[in-house]
């Protein structure tokens, strides 16, 4: 409608696009964290299938793994049975970890996703070769805004509200989450779901 776009005219609006969505994710989650307080946030519990909503979220995140060459493994059993939750909830936790995961990988790494199941839960594990989370800074990981000094180094973007929010979605759901980390080796989390 406006005619032809120079180049130094798209690299604005390309910025304006990206500085617009980071907004967005930031205003979600500060209402999503809200909610957490005032223990307000609506689940819908249901069966669902767990592999599935796992590829599809490996699926919508693929792109921004590529652009840093950065390889997704997923592992799950043959048969798998239905997980209990509310998987829009569900969704949000895994985007969050495997989002982290690929941000916080160097180039040319590898994150490897497995689901377990050990009877009466179904476990998510999430395995990568990034800048890992070091020690002192391990036991506020899931404090709401704490962003480790090594990840500001490395990485500026983020709230420090993703795995907060990845916390309080899966112990309001029945599950419990945790992780190791080494630095010059690379994290890994794990979370629960119950198995109805």
């Amino acid at each position: 409608k406006f005619g032809r776009l120079e180049p130094k005219q798209k690299e604005y609006l390309k910025i304006l696009q990206e500085n617009s969505g980071r907004m967005s994710e930031l205003v979600t989650d500060l209402l999503m964290v809200s909610k957490i307080s005032q223990g307000q946030l609506p689940l819908n519990k249901t069966q669902f299938s767990f592999v599935d909503l796992v590829k599809g979220v490996i699926n919508e995140l693929r792109i921004l793994a590529e652009a840093s060459n950065i390889q997704i493994k997923f592992e799950a059993p043959e048969s798998l049975p239905q997980a209990f939750g509310d998987p829009k909830m569900v969704k949000v936790v895994v985007e969050n970890l495997v989002d982290n995961a690929i941000r916080y990988t160097k180039e040319r790494g590898e994150i490897l996703i497995k689901l377990e199941n050990n009877g009466s839960n179904q476990i998510f594990e999430i395995k990568d070769s990034g800048v890992a989370i070091p020690k002192d800074d391990q036991r506020h990981i899931f404090h709401k805004f704490f962003r480790s000094e090594n990840i500001l180094k490395y990485q500026t973007q983020g709230s420090g509200l993703g795995l907060h929010i990845a916390k309080s979605i899966v112990e309001k759901l029945g599950g419990k989450i945790w992780f190791k980390s080494h630095e010059g080796i690379g994290s890994t989390f794990w979370f629960t779901l119950p198995i109805k």
